[in-house]
């Protein structure tokens, strides 16, 4: 690490509502090869619920590759991956849409559609075989739109919209779907400042009210640490530090994360700040 020693990967501390937490996601020495080069070394890690978990580091540190590993687009080399005790690999596609959604960084197209017929797709996975919507599939639309604020987005053109009213109408279709999980690959990278609080915003709740795991790739580390309830730091595939923002949001662990040198200003009662020196 040009002349740094490597941080130590330390346990996560405990929020106050960890009494509540379950084990979710569980990796065991997991790594990931592509044509004989190391994408992701082995990495042991453990997720539950209720946290809000920020994914940050350079370009190619092994963020996406380490988020497609928990969603299934991606299989592991080698290590154990398992999601409420049970190999990946032996959830059925159906059960596993069940429990954890996806939302990907470059969205599907989808301008043609009114903001009511993205979200009837969320219940595909609870829906029987004839895909006829029921009381309780409408009720979970119901209860994901009062609670992301998107019920003036329903007859809209989805083209119509902007960054943010497309994020959050995403985030409603996460949320009509009723999974434990979310998994969000850089979900503000495409919005401006206040669009990107609102989005983070709703996605901390998500995490907090609703006692999701909520997984993000974040490169503002700013917001990361204002937001999040534990950082997972990567670098050239490895997971290089781990833990709450008051603790990776010091001047050495920056520079050994991004090889950049940063200052930190602590500012009572609200998450500190990094800015390059």
């Amino acid at each position: 690490m040009r002349g740094h020693q490597p941080l130590t990967v330390v346990s996560p501390v405990a929020d106050p509502d960890s009494a509540l937490a379950r084990d979710l996601f569980q990796l065991q020495q997991v790594s990931v090869n592509v044509d004989r080069k190391a994408i992701l070394h082995p990495t042991s890690l453990t997720l539950q619920s209720g946290t809000l978990y920020g994914l940050i580091g350079h370009n190619g540190s092994g963020k996406s590759t380490l988020m497609k590993v928990l969603a299934r687009q991606l299989s592991a080399s080698t290590g154990q991956c398992r999601f409420k005790g049970r190999e990946l690999d032996s959830w059925s596609g159906r059960a596993f849409a069940r429990q954890v959604a996806m939302l990907p960084q470059h969205l599907p197209v989808t301008d043609d559609l009114k903001g009511h017929e993205l979200l009837a797709m969320s219940r595909f996975a609870w829906q029987g075989l004839l895909g006829r919507q029921r009381a309780r599939d409408r009720a979970a639309i119901e209860h994901a739109v009062a609670l992301t604020g998107t019920q003036p987005l329903l007859s809209a053109d989805i083209g119509s919209l902007s960054g943010g009213e497309r994020q959050r109408l995403w985030l409603a279709m996460l949320v009509a779907q009723q999974t434990e999980v979310l998994l969000l690959d850089e979900p503000t990278s495409a919005l401006d400042p206040g669009h990107q609080l609102e989005v983070l915003t709703l996605i901390r709740r998500l995490a907090v009210e609703q006692h999701k795991c909520v997984v993000i790739i974040i490169h503002d580390i700013n917001m990361a640490a204002r937001f999040c309830h534990q950082l997972l730091a990567l670098k050239g595939g490895r997971l290089i530090a781990q833990g709450p923002p008051a603790q990776l949001m010091q001047p050495e662990p920056l520079q050994q994360i991004f090889d950049v040198a940063m200052e930190v200003i602590q500012r009572p009662n609200r998450a500190p700040l990094g800015v390059l020196k």
